[in-house]
């Protein structure tokens, strides 16, 4: 060990005065590098970002929610009247699962004419009780909620959300206390609302604007009584799916045998989002990969051209007493410290490029994994050894007389 270690730190330093001799060179070579390990870096951050990102999303959405609705298909809605989910079977699920959940609420959705802006447009109208806002995670602008008092007495009231108030009365502020006609009866604006998450007009708010009155009263204006969707918050994560199970139960047990329902929670959405972003990931990671086997052969084309002119050079170390195992490692670490350098300055790169972005912008939370770094590096190191040893055997397994003679 004590002739081992004066030999490490003369060849190391023989290594460094032969990638500095050729500069341009090193630094080309050691750009496949660099650009390998800031991708690996990166894609590792837009994964773990996205994948934060969706869950947020889902989350803003409505916490460990599940939702069901009848999914009997294009049917004759007199005949079928009996299979549609009822205000009675959100009770039933309030009463049975009890403490499980937070809350249940109805859903039930119309169209009305308003004229807006001048013009006859139609306009969603939806009609729930006081759990909604809550269960639906949504932002009052300005005004109040729908309290169990205007379900009760069937109050005569409407919160509109912001797309709507800003189109009839340019905003939220100016909105309440204002009447509207609803089916032609006048209704008082309590409030304005928003969805804290946008739900891109993939929900019962649709993306033109909405108007939510009581289900009470909303159920007045229509000739059957159907629930759709009913939302169901529950109140531990971890028993989302057997909630959803059991709402399942209670709603198929209460109607005919054969009636079909659809019920589901947003693990399913997140599964599926998963599943994209984990495809992405595996591709960036290939393409990652790629860069970095092309910049690992780069560095093994180039350690051999090195080792050709340097065949005289590799002679005189020879008959000066140096073995083949002192000139294969020379080369080998000229080999690592090319492959080591372009993965620091990657992993610098990598790493500088989310902290930029996060600096920029404060609407995502850009994480930096401590991991990847540490893969990053591994990786770097890994490639020297391997794409280096090659050249480095051949290196040491030159004859010093035939390689004095080279010219």
């Amino acid at each position: 060990m004590r002739a081992t270690f004066p030999f490490l730190r003369e060849a190391l330093t023989f290594s460094l005065e032969a990638l500095r001799a050729n500069k341009v060179r090193t630094a080309l070579t050691a750009l496949g590098l660099l650009i390998g390990n800031a991708s690996v870096i990166l894609v590792v951050t837009i994964s773990i970002t996205s994948r934060d990102l969706i869950l947020d999303k889902i989350r803003g959405i409505g916490s460990n929610l599940v939702f069901a609705q009848y999914d009997g298909g294009p049917l004759d809605a007199t005949r079928y009247d009996a299979d549609f989910i009822k205000l009675g079977d959100v009770e039933a699920v309030r009463r049975l699962l009890g403490s499980r959940i937070i809350a249940a609420t109805p859903v039930m959705t119309s169209n009305d004419r308003m004229k807006i802006e001048g013009k006859e447009r139609d306009v969603r109208i939806i009609g729930s009780d006081e759990y909604y806002s809550d269960v639906r995670n949504l932002q009052l602008l300005s005004g109040r909620f729908l309290d169990s008092s205007d379900v009760a007495l069937r109050q005569k009231v409407v919160l509109l959300d912001n797309k709507l108030s800003t189109k009839l009365f340019e905003s939220a502020q100016a909105s309440v206390g204002r009447i509207i006609k609803i089916h032609n009866l006048q209704f008082t604006v309590i409030g304005v609302f928003k969805e804290r998450t946008s739900t891109f007009g993939f929900s019962e708010l649709g993306e033109s604007g909405a108007a939510m009155i009581p289900f009470s009263v909303q159920r007045t204006f229509e000739k059957f009584e159907r629930v759709d969707p009913m939302y169901v918050q529950v109140r531990l994560a971890d028993d989302v799916p057997a909630v959803t199970k059991q709402v399942e139960d209670i709603i198929t047990a209460r109607h005919r045998l054969g009636a079909r329902y659809s019920v589901q929670n947003l693990g399913g959405i997140l599964d599926a989002a998963s599943a994209i972003a984990g495809v992405l990931t595996a591709v960036l990671v290939l393409v990652s990969a790629i860069a970095l086997v092309i910049s690992g052969i780069g560095i093994m084309n180039i350690m051999l051209v090195t080792v050709t002119e340097r065949t005289r050079e590799i002679g005189i170390r020879m008959s000066l007493g140096a073995s083949k195992d002192d000139v294969l490692l020379q080369f080998l670490l000229e080999a690592v410290l090319i492959s080591v350098g372009g993965g620091l300055l990657g992993i610098l790169a990598g790493v500088a490029l989310p902290i930029t972005a996060d600096l920029l912008q404060d609407q995502v939370k850009i994480p930096i994994s401590v991991l990847s770094i540490a893969v990053a590096f591994l990786v770097s190191f890994g490639v020297g050894i391997v794409f280096g040893i090659l050249p480095a055997r051949r290196a040491a397994r030159l004859n010093p007389t035939e390689a004095l003679r080279y010219e």
